[in-house]
């Protein structure tokens, strides 16, 4: 295939020509009821992008490294389509294990205007890009500890959403209950969610230690992000946490 046709130009032409292809407006109109922000998409489903992804990655494997990668999110981050921003964050996951540590740098500037401006694309990016970086650079930990309280959602949301996949690691269970509590203050129910979703996770390797950090910080902790955090317990221990942890907040 000429080279004029796989530049990271083209291949994001390829992209939307695609994502055009199977648009269903219909869809895309629902798509929004899962959103509070205004959100634009295609209405192609996630399988379905996926595969335009696979397709395409196949096209590029033997000529692209991470760099064109990273030209390529450079022209589909700021595009408004969900779909768009996902087919660039899947392609870039597919370079991985050529990662440098400056990419941190980047994903913070990317959060930081926007670019992945709704919950789906930042958790996408974040679940396929950030824990292998936080695993090939430990001392990335020290300054994603700052992102709580940087003024963006969206690199709050990531400061936590990043960790998801490391709650199956050794040696990250500490450092995810910190930048829980980072977050309680944050009044952002988007925030509130995304840390109940990875402290339920985390109480999958020790739900004793989950209640316990529950029970703990009691009535710091958001509602909502109780609410996730307790799904995996027996129904009557959580009514019995919904209780507890609504009467008391000890110190730490």
């Amino acid at each position: 295939m000429p080279a004029s046709v796989l530049t990271p130009q083209a291949i994001a032409s390829q992209a939307l020509e695609k994502l055009r292809a199977q648009a269903d407006l219909e869809r895309a109109r629902q798509v929004q009821q899962y959103f509070k922000e205004t959100v634009r998409s295609f209405g192609v489903p996630p399988p379905a992008v996926r595969a335009i992804t696979a397709d395409l990655y196949i096209s590029i494997k033997k000529e692209w490294g991470y760099e064109q990668a990273l030209e390529l999110c450079a022209i589909l981050f700021p595009k408004p389509e969900l779909e768009a921003k996902a087919v660039a964050a899947l392609i870039l996951a597919r370079y991985k294990k050529e990662f440098p540590a400056r990419l941190f740098g980047q994903v913070k500037e990317w959060l930081a205007k926007n670019y992945l401006d709704n919950w789906a694309s930042v958790d996408t990016f974040c679940l396929e890009i950030m824990g292998t970086l936080l695993l090939a650079y430990p001392a990335l930990v020290k300054e994603i500890k700052t992102w709580p309280k940087h003024p963006n959602r969206w690199v709050k949301r990531a400061s936590i959403v990043s960790f998801l996949k490391l709650t199956k690691k050794e040696g990250f269970l500490d450092i995810i209950y910190e930048q829980a509590v980072a977050l309680f203050p944050v009044d952002d129910d988007l925030i509130h969610k995304a840390n109940g979703w990875v402290l339920r996770e985390a109480g999958k390797r020790d739900l004793q230690r989950l209640e316990r950090f529950l029970l703990r910080h009691g009535s710091a902790i958001p509602r909502t992000t109780l609410r996730y955090a307790i799904e995996r317990f027996p129904e009557a221990r959580r009514r019995q946490l919904l209780v507890k942890t609504k009467e008391n907040c000890l110190s730490t």
